[in-house]
């Protein structure tokens, strides 16, 4: 990363971006040795503290090794564990990061497979586990009671205490600005049930991160099936999700440990260390984007009746402080600050190890994009298909400027005619030559509507609209928003009576990146009577036209590459002395990746413009310096908010992705909103030149 881009951003800009750094490790580990694994134990800790990491998971009984059967219900091994840990505590209590400890615990006539929870010194809560698996390999109901279903209260340990005691404890940040950290801890199978007690932990206390402190055992096969497991917990529950596995160190007498690390963001696994490595995995979160999802989603809510199995305990990464928290110390610094440091535990996006994509709408892996074209593709056509079944029309009209955007309306079209058995002859592909208008993007309307075996036909609109000038006394010199939009209107009207007298539909070819920054004329190419394209962002209509393009070959190929090449831009102002288009799109409203990026971060999660701005920054460094995206921020705002009344009067048109600005689905906005909030924030970014 070039330090010299973020030159004038400002020293810890953007703290509140939401970012919290957490991981998954594997100490390598003796069984039974308990001091040894202490030792190993406090060098992950302190590892983990090293980078800024909040919130540390480590394997399952990792203090006394998983493997210590008959063991667990020595004594001397019990004993020496509440030992190691209270020690354990006295040499992290200068750490600001929560992690967990597995070992046995007795309490009352039972023996407890646990996680000790702690944090600053501090032990917070001890989590029992509450699903022991006795199937196969596993034995754990020979030497552990269970859970109890609701919580025991509190117990005396390691010379801390009384401390909660049970499943469902969700241990919440009390710290300045720290609020959105909730961490809650299952075990092992806890993960591997019908219904983990994580769904409750999430529902009932609004746990955003859970440590999965595991021994799970490697067989062929059990790899993938976890890392399934772990990533579609994370996305049922909008969450976080540590998963830190057993390894080196463990009893082989029948059994193997991998140390798989893993972590999950809401469907997504982040982070992995690779089989048999026991390394640490690590990985940037964002909990202000998990806490966006579950506000998005209205069926997201606790239970009526809530099961009486959880807890919330407060705690604060200062050291020294009470269990329920503790904003800041005698010296002034905040809770959530690294030791040493003065560098906060939330982190702002330029800070993060984590790369956010350039292309949001677009997947980053080639052989999925294939994949995702053809289901687009195939959502496109499905829409129309049905539009032109229920109309009863055998026509479609479009109008074709040999631009990107009405390229990928008149390839959909075409599926969609192939799929109802109808002759493509029924789509009337119309260039509408005007002032801007070049031979290259004429041409290659006409060879490709000619290739698809559409009826292609030309109407010039300079007559007409010189006419239109003199009617209203408009001086054709003057090349201003009416010598532009009178020219866009004027092919509107061509392609609605064209529809008439066919008894077809106008097909809209305007996207979605248009509709969000308002560049479409209103009432004119604004409007048509179905819009396959409303869904489709411009950076993957690109994809697609080139999906497509590979698919036909030959000369289609050929006219469809060089679409691509052409400059995105409406042809209304004169070209240039040589015939090449003057108008460019780009240069006037900003760079379409910049605006999808935008636009995707806040329709998707709403994110505000800071936030925006520094992910932004970091994706897009090398390419765009930080005033460059500052600026074209602040167009994009300024022109998504003033540009709401095209928007709140949208033909149909079928949704494809998650983002979309239809009035009747996904975005209803005022029109006449002020955009005041959001541009004050975003001029007060403003980077130094």
């Amino acid at each position: 990363m070039d330090e010299l881009f973020f030159t004038g951003l400002g020293a810890g800009a953007g703290a509140g971006d939401g970012f919290f750094r957490i991981a998954a490790a594997t100490p390598k580990i003796r069984v039974a040795d308990v001091e040894g694994n202490a030792a190993s134990i406090l060098a992950c800790v302190r590892s983990a503290a090293a980078v800024g990491v909040g919130a540390l998971a480590l394997p399952e009984l990792c203090l006394t090794g998983y493997t210590c059967a008959d063991l667990f219900l020595d004594r001397a091994l019990l004993r020496a564990c509440e030992d190691a840990l209270a020690r354990l505590l006295a040499e992290t209590a200068e750490l600001p990061v929560l992690f967990t400890v597995g070992l046995p615990v007795a309490h009352g006539e039972a023996v407890y497979n646990c996680a000790a929870v702690c944090c600053a010194g501090r032990l917070l809560g001890l989590s029992a586990k509450r699903h022991l698996p006795n199937y196969g390999e596993f034995y754990e109901r020979r030497w552990f009671a269970p859970a109890p279903l609701h919580l025991s209260g509190a117990v005396p340990f390691a010379g801390q205490g009384p401390v909660p005691f049970g499943a469902g404890l969700v241990f919440r940040c009390t710290d300045p600005g720290m609020d959105a950290v909730a961490v809650g801890v299952e075990i092992c199978e806890d993960l591997w049930v019908p219904q983990p007690p994580s769904v409750a932990m999430a529902l009932e206390q609004g746990a955003t991160v859970i440590l999965n402190p595991s021994a799970s055992d490697e067989v062929i096969g059990k790899a993938e099936y976890r890392r399934q497991l772990v990533s579609q917990q994370s996305a049922r529950l909008y969450c976080a999700y540590a998963y830190a596995d057993a390894g080196e160190g463990e009893s082989t007498t029948d059994l193997v440990f991998a140390g798989e690390n893993l972590i999950a963001e809401n469907g997504s696994l982040l982070a992995r260390t690779p089989l048999f490595s026991c390394e640490m995995a690590t990985a940037d979160v964002d909990l202000d984007r998990l806490l966006a999802e579950r506000r998005r989603s209205t069926t997201w809510a606790g239970p009526a009746f809530p099961s009486g199995g959880t807890a919330c305990v407060g705690f604060s990464y200062r050291p020294g402080a009470a269990r329920d928290g503790e904003a800041a110390g005698e010296d002034g610094r905040g809770a959530g600050e690294r030791e040493g440091s003065g560098a906060p535990l939330m982190r702002s996006a330029l800070e993060v190890d984590r790369v956010f994509p350039r292309t949001p709408f677009v997947p980053a892996d080639r052989g999925e994009v294939a994949e995702r074209c053809e289901t687009i593709f195939g959502l496109q056509a499905a829409g129309l298909k049905t539009r032109l079944a229920h109309t009863g029309s055998r026509h479609a009209v479009i109008g074709l400027s040999g631009g990107l955007d009405s390229t990928l309306a008149l390839l959909v079209t075409v599926r969609a005619f192939d799929a109802l058995g109808l002759p493509r002859s029924g789509i009337h592909a119309v260039s509408m030559p005007g002032f801007g208008t070049t031979a290259r993007t004429r041409g290659n309307a006409e060879t490709l509507a000619s290739a698809l075996g559409a009826d292609f036909r030309e109407v010039s609109i300079h007559e007409a609209v010189r006419q239109h000038f003199e009617d209203i006394g408009h001086d054709p010199a003057v090349t201003d928003v009416t010598y532009e939009n009178s020219q866009a209107r004027e092919r509107t009207q061509i392609l609605m009576d064209l529809a008439n007298q066919a008894g077809g539909m106008v097909i809209g070819t305007g996207d979605l990146s248009e509709l969000a920054l308002g560049w479409a004329t209103y009432n004119g190419d604004h409007m048509s009577m179905y819009a396959v394209n409303a869904s489709v962002p411009k950076t993957l209509v690109r994809h697609l036209v080139r999906y497509a393009a590979g698919l036909y070959g030959g000369a289609i190929e050929r006219t469809l590459l060089d679409i691509l090449d052409t400059p995105v831009s409406p042809e209304l102002l004169p070209p240039t002395g040589d015939g090449q288009i003057a108008q460019r799109t780009e240069d006037l409203v900003g760079p379409y990746e910049l605006h999808d990026f935008f636009l995707y971060h806040l329709l998707r999660f709403g994110f505000a413009p800071g936030k925006i701005f520094r992910m932004a920054c970091r994706s897009f460094a090398g390419s765009y310096d930080a005033h460059t995206v500052w600026s074209w921020l602040r167009v994009f705002y300024r022109r998504f908010f003033a540009q709401q009344f095209k928007r709140s009067c949208l033909p149909d048109g079928p949704k494809v992705g998650s983002v979309t600005l239809s009035p009747r689905g996904d975005w209803r906005m005022p029109s006449d909103a002020s955009a005041r909030l959001w541009l004050d924030e975003v001029d007060a970014l403003e980077p130094e030149r």
